[in-house]
């Protein structure tokens, strides 16, 4: 190692000039270093702000998106592209019945006291698969799901077979009268899938043969409804509002699979 020395002062005074020259980088390595420290906060500041404006933008997107009137009740599409809908309460199964049962549709009920009223468009041209799919939804948003039932019999209908009048007899409210023979599933299991499909976070029958993004199976089960909600939403990257109405009322479980 080579020291250069000033020949003009003492070993006393250049070893006093080094220790100055050291101190001073000392002083400046430190001003580095706090400058980095500094920078680094700035950075993961400005990383947090980003994500945050981001998640914002994306909740503002999906609150700005204009809803489909179908999505005021349980829904779902059918693999073969068929709707169906379904009343979260008596009052809108009874406006199910009432507006959107027609000619040409399938009426869908769990054969159990509680339950959604579950049309089926154009459900006479389905096949027996799509059918089934339908059966398992609306065995899913019926009182078997809440009684913990790992399955239920579910029977459809044709419009006509379907009424509100009764001889001799009330009919309640969000309740029909079934007139004919009905089409029965019998034993069927109580099974959704949630994930992702085409950017929204949805819920459909486990017997849904397509694929979903982040896909998981929910099942009766003992974690509360509020729960699940917050698992599937942090999942889903989504908000829990749009997870609340996809779900059944009552308790369940999340199965990965």
């Amino acid at each position: 190692m080579r020291i250069r020395l000033n020949i003009g002062k003492s070993v006393h005074e250049n070893a006093a000039a080094y220790y100055e020259e050291a101190k001073e980088a000392r002083e400046k390595i430190k001003g580095l270093e706090k400058a980095m420290e500094e920078t680094k906060k700035e950075i993961v500041k400005a990383e947090k702000e980003e994500a945050a404006a981001e998640r914002k933008k994306n909740e503002e997107t999906k609150i700005a998106r204009k809803k489909e009137w179908y999505e005021k009740f349980h829904y779902f599409f059918t693999d073969g592209g068929k709707l169906v809908v379904g009343g979260r309460s008596a009052d809108q199964n009874d406006l199910v019945y009432k507006t959107y049962l027609e000619d040409g549709d399938l009426f869908f009920h769990a054969d159990i006291q509680g339950g959604s009223a579950c049309v089926m468009k154009d459900g006479l041209e389905a096949g027996e698969g799509e059918k089934k799919q339908v059966a398992q939804f609306a065995a899913c948003f019926s009182n078997a799901w809440k009684n913990g039932n790992a399955a239920v019999d579910v029977y459809c209908v044709k419009k006509d077979q379907v009424s509100k009048h009764a001889q001799g007899g009330f009919i309640g409210k969000g309740a029909f009268a079934i007139e004919g023979e009905r089409e029965w599933f019998r034993k069927t299991e109580l099974k959704l899938k949630a994930g992702v499909e085409k950017g929204l976070a949805t819920a459909l029958p486990a017997r849904c043969e397509r694929k979903l993004e982040k896909e998981v199976f929910i099942i009766p089960g003992n974690e509360e409804k509020g729960v699940i909600v917050k698992k599937l939403a942090k999942l889903l990257n989504t908000h829990p509002d749009e997870i609340q109405n996809l779900l059944p009322s009552g308790k369940g479980k999340i199965v990965k699979m």
